[in-house]
């Protein structure tokens, strides 16, 4: 115990006679039980561009409703409303229980990074993504059009093109949303296979 309040009172006398210490070298002496959490903090910026990180952040900021820095049940509630959906408590529930606390722009980032990194099922992300959209097996074509031009990776319009033209569209302008999901779950399959999904 004698030797903990020793090592207390030399880091102060420390950081008392080099107050002009670099910052890295301050956070470094300064807690060492946190050191852990703002690695891997650090790591989550890390792993984004500083583009994409601000596009993050636009998103998270569209997403924070009521701008208290924490994306609760009610925002997200408020942006499947601003899509068009209505989702029901338990599917809220859920997304917020991905996450270990609350949902600040730091714990988003790292929702994101682990799933990045492999940290929960691609194809279960992909089929979450376009069911977001999905409105009694349909997607309106102009809303995802308009999401896929507005947030994230923004494609261009000659880009969606490309992309509607790969997918099964009725004449109304409405894309199939199982075919599409298939479409898209079948192509990653197939690719982590060989090919080999074809010769059946």
């Amino acid at each position: 115990m004698a030797d903990k309040e020793k090592k207390k009172k030399k880091k102060v006398k420390e950081e008392a006679e080099a107050p002009a210490a670099e910052p890295a070298a301050e956070a470094k002496q300064s807690s060492r039980g946190s050191r852990k959490a703002k690695r891997t903090g650090s790591n989550v910026f890390s792993m984004f561009s500083q583009k994409q990180v601000a596009e993050f952040k636009e998103a998270f900021q569209l997403m924070d409703a009521d701008k208290d820095g924490i994306i609760g049940k009610n925002d997200l509630r408020a942006t499947f409303d601003s899509l068009g959906r209505l989702a029901v408590d338990k599917e809220l529930d859920e997304m917020l229980n991905e996450a270990p606390g609350p949902i600040n722009f730091t714990q988003l980032l790292t929702l994101f990074a682990n799933r990045m990194s492999g940290g929960s099922d691609e194809d279960e992300v992909v089929i979450a993504a376009f069911k977001s959209f999905d409105d009694e097996g349909k997607i309106d074509s102009e809303k995802l059009r308009h999401a896929l031009m507005t947030w994230g990776d923004k494609f261009s319009s000659d880009e969606v093109d490309d992309a509607y033209e790969q997918m099964t569209m009725d004449d109304k302008g409405f894309i199939d949303t199982q075919k599409l999901i298939t479409m898209l779950t079948a192509s990653a399959e197939e690719g982590e296979e060989g090919g080999e999904g074809e010769a059946a």
